[in-house]
């Protein structure tokens, strides 16, 4: 029994075979470290801008994706790809070179669909209209930051978006028929399990495809670890954070497609929570939570909460 939708399970339903993401550097920065927002970035950001498991910018996409491929294949023996665009905010740039990074992508044969993860406050009408003549090409899968629907808390981490301009970008793309998922931090300081179990009844209500899931990381040289050295703050036990995992996945919409259960932090950038290292174990004991309690996802999703993509075209 496949106690939730899972990531592997929708990309074999899709492309009737195994497919593994290779994580490229576009060379890209962000609205909110170049000073067009503010120079700090999400407090809780490396430098590294969650690429640090992507290729070397200083190469081509092709030389990427060439590396990519042969390192995975060695490890999975896989034959097929998705061109994944992680590092820094995957939209934001001139279209015209967007164009060309995300073309020469699509155009290599093993690629079978392209993957942005990107800001919904980097979305105008000219790249929407870009990832539509992409998404024509081969399916074109876009993942949004929103970590939390409070704006307090967004505030306080320096988001520097209001949970209005996310909703609009996610039906935006919904109109368009592109596909989003939804990045989420689960323990971002002030928040309890109550606003929690909120940003997950706010995901449920919109035309979203996929969600992943995290705790909050630690990470060294990040405004977050210097508010964690002078004022610490609680961080998950893996039982507490396995536990909620859990309640989530029972919470979130049956139709969603959960694409990660727990986050990876850089082994040399992470203080806390330290024990978040060992995914394996981590994933497996959200595994066996859910069959000794024998739940699934949805369980606890009311029925009026079934979003319908149709419904927003």
């Amino acid at each position: 029994m496949e106690r939730y939708r899972s990531y592997s399970s929708f990309l074999e339903e899709s492309f009737g075979q195994k497919v593994y993401k290779i994580c490229l550097n576009g060379g890209f920065t962000c609205p909110n470290r170049d000073g067009t927002l503010s120079r700090e970035g999400c407090h809780f950001c490396s430098q590294g801008g969650s690429g640090e498991f992507s290729e070397n910018a200083a190469l081509s996409i092709t030389d990427q994706i060439r590396l990519g491929t042969r390192q995975t294949a060695r490890k999975y023996h896989g034959s097929s790809y998705i061109a994944y665009f992680q590092a820094y905010t995957g939209t934001y740039g001139p279209p015209s070179r967007l164009r060309q990074l995300y073309m020469e992508a699509l155009a290599q044969e093993e690629i079978l669909a392209l993957a942005i993860a990107t800001r919904p406050d980097c979305l105008g009408d000219d790249i929407l209209d870009l990832l539509v003549q992409c998404n024509a090409i081969k399916p074109v899968f876009l993942e949004l930051g929103l970590q939390t629907c409070h704006d307090s808390t967004a505030a306080a981490f320096n988001r520097g978006y209001k949970t209005s301009i996310f909703e609009d970008a996610v039906i935006r793309c919904a109109r368009a028929g592109i596909r989003t998922c939804v990045h989420l931090i689960l323990g971002l300081p002030g928040e309890d399990r109550t606003m929690i179990s909120r940003t997950i009844d706010y995901v449920n209500r919109l035309p979203v495809g996929g969600v992943k899931l995290s705790m909050l990381h630690v990470l060294k040289n990040t405004p977050l670890a210097a508010q964690y050295a002078a004022h610490p703050f609680p961080v998950f036990t893996l039982e507490d954070y396995t536990d909620l995992v859990v309640s989530c996945i029972e919470e979130l919409r049956p139709d969603i497609v959960i694409e990660r259960l727990t986050g990876d932090g850089p082994r040399d950038l992470l203080i806390a929570p330290r024990w978040s290292l060992d995914k394996r174990r981590v994933l497996n004991t959200i595994h066996r939570k859910l069959k000794a309690r024998d739940t699934w996802q949805g369980r606890r999703c009311p029925h009026d909460q079934v979003c319908r993509q149709d419904s927003y075209d």
